[in-house]
């Protein structure tokens, strides 16, 4: 039983449609395998960037607190300065005060003597003050 040139011709065309048919099918496999790989590996790449971006972010993040909080901090000490700057002031005006006031006094015994007396009387209160919470410690 040999057979024609033609069953010969569909039998080889037959075949070919077959091999044909399973490369397709085979790159089709291959594509659909490499599609989901390279997804697989994007994702990967796309969630470790954002990662990056937001360690990136918490560190600025970070670093604009603590600018702020040195900011305030300087404003702090800067309005403590201020503060004992002008406390500092007033101390030297009101001594300023007192000595001319003391020089005027001065000049007049009665009420230098008056001036003299009181003076006494407060340092003997707060002597006895200061001896009064000794004994109470």
């Amino acid at each position: 039983m040999s057979l024609s040139d033609s069953d010969v011709q569909k039998q080889i065309k037959h075949m070919m449609a077959f091999i044909d048919q399973e490369a397709n099918e085979k790159a089709e496999e291959i594509d659909a395998k490499a599609e989901e790989e390279f997804n697989i590996e994007k994702g990967r790449l796309v969630q470790q960037q954002r990662l990056k971006i937001m360690e990136f972010y918490e560190r600025k993040e970070k670093q604009a607190e603590l600018q702020k909080k040195i900011q305030s901090s300087n404003m702090l000490n800067q309005a403590r300065l201020q503060t004992l700057k002008a406390r500092e002031d007033h101390i030297k005006n009101v001594l300023d005060e007192s000595r001319r006031r003391l020089g005027q006094v001065t000049s007049n015994p009665a009420q230098y003597q008056q001036l003299l007396r009181n003076l006494i009387a407060q340092a003997l209160f707060e002597l006895v003050e200061s001896q009064d919470r000794k004994s109470v410690v």
